[in-house]
């Protein structure tokens, strides 16, 4: 998530599969596919840089269990993500629970096969 916050969108998507999903309960449809992550990243990393703000996601409470498949996790946790005005102090702007199914890959990596971020207070 520190790629995010540091606005490198192409170097996080590179940590899902290139099938990786990415689903959110405020975006219509999951993102599919590595190239759409990363496009759609792109348009709200740029817009977020219009504004004077810095944003941080701070990850915790992980519960890392073995998968169903062999070399697969499924991984949970809590996200917080705070914004930082220029010259202001950090304010929570959202919390979400978080699951994640990591695979390895021929290349020993570790990536996201698949990623559901719930955003609390979402209808």
């Amino acid at each position: 998530m520190r790629l995010l916050d540091e606005g490198r969108a192409e170097e996080w998507a590179e940590t899902f599969t290139e099938d990786g999903v990415f689903e959110q309960n405020v975006k219509p449809e999951p993102w599919r596919g590595r190239a759409e992550i990363v496009a759609r990243m792109r348009v709200g990393l740029d817009r977020l840089a219009t504004r004077p703000v810095t944003r941080r996601h701070w990850l915790g409470m992980l519960i890392v269990d073995e998968g169903e498949e062999p070399d697969t996790w499924r991984c949970r946790f809590y996200a917080l993500v705070f914004e930082v005005p220029d010259g202001g102090d950090p304010r929570p702007h959202l919390s979400a629970p978080g699951e994640d199914l990591l695979v390895r890959g021929e290349d020993g990596r570790l990536r996201i096969r698949y990623r559901l971020v719930e955003h609390d207070g979402a209808v």
